[in-house]
């Protein structure tokens, strides 16, 4: 087996389940510890770690709303009390609501934003403070939507779109730290959430599906593929990039 991530420290945020899970498991297999990290669904980190050390793998959940800053001091707290370093980042943690644009609200569209643009600035400040002088890898998950946005998601494009955005500016900002930041785009991938929304089984699933040259829709292990290339030193060399991961889906 190739441990590309031996000895590594990685916070995957939102990691309970879907793509975060994907992830968060395809880095335990990689070598890595993992913090598996969760917003309610304490009982699907659990299960995800219970994977992962029957793997033979270590990883350890840590409950955080990564809108709250105190709630994130407290998981990169608890990432250094427990493994006592950092070496990877994931933000990973979303919500997404479909709602034409009358019926966006100050709370609809603060759940999505500040999940997606604030929560990804609060852990990525922390974890910069953590990472030691040989830098460190961050991963930001996008989607499709950012450049090809969906009608009926216009929070949740707009917030994908800024964390697009902050990708790039936080690569020219944090390079000269040895920091490397970089943008998975999925298309249309099987998890709970797409499961939840109606997704999978309907006519935006088919739709997408018919768009998608692969012909399929995309599963949590396609997306964590990538994901430990990034995390890597393979990816020594790349930063500021946003990886469209969808198929071939734009």
């Amino acid at each position: 087996m190739d441990l590309k991530l031996k000895d590594k420290v990685a916070v995957v945020t939102g990691a309970s389940k879907g793509i975060g899970a994907g992830i968060a498991k395809a880095f335990a297999a990689a070598g890595a510890k993992v913090v598996v990290n969760y917003a309610s669904s304490k009982e699907g980190a659990d299960k995800v770690v219970n994977e992962i050390t029957q793997n033979g793998g270590t990883a350890i959940a840590v409950r955080g709303d990564v809108t709250k800053s105190a709630d994130v001091k407290n998981l990169f707290k608890e990432t250094k009390s427990t493994f006592g370093r950092l070496d990877i980042l994931v933000n990973n943690a979303g919500v997404f609501k479909f709602e034409p644009l009358e019926a966006v609200t100050e709370d609809t569209f603060h759940a999505q934003y500040n999940t997606h643009v604030l929560g990804n600035l609060l852990s990525t400040q922390n974890a910069v403070e953590m990472f030691g002088d040989g830098g460190g890898s961050i991963i930001n998950i996008s989607s499709t939507v950012s450049q090809n946005p969906i009608p009926g998601l216009v929070v949740y494009c707009a917030a994908k779109a800024a964390v697009d955005n902050m990708t790039k500016l936080l690569a020219k900002e944090l390079g000269g730290r040895k920091i490397r930041i970089n943008t998975i785009a999925p298309g249309v991938t099987e998890t709970e959430g797409t499961h939840s929304a109606g997704i999978i089984g309907g006519d935006l699933e088919k739709q997408m599906v018919a768009n998608t040259p692969l012909g399929r829709t995309g599963q949590p292990e396609d997306i964590a593929k990538v994901a430990v290339f990034l995390a890597s030193d393979d990816a020594g060399w790349v930063t500021g990039e946003r990886i469209t991961v969808s198929g071939g889906l734009l």
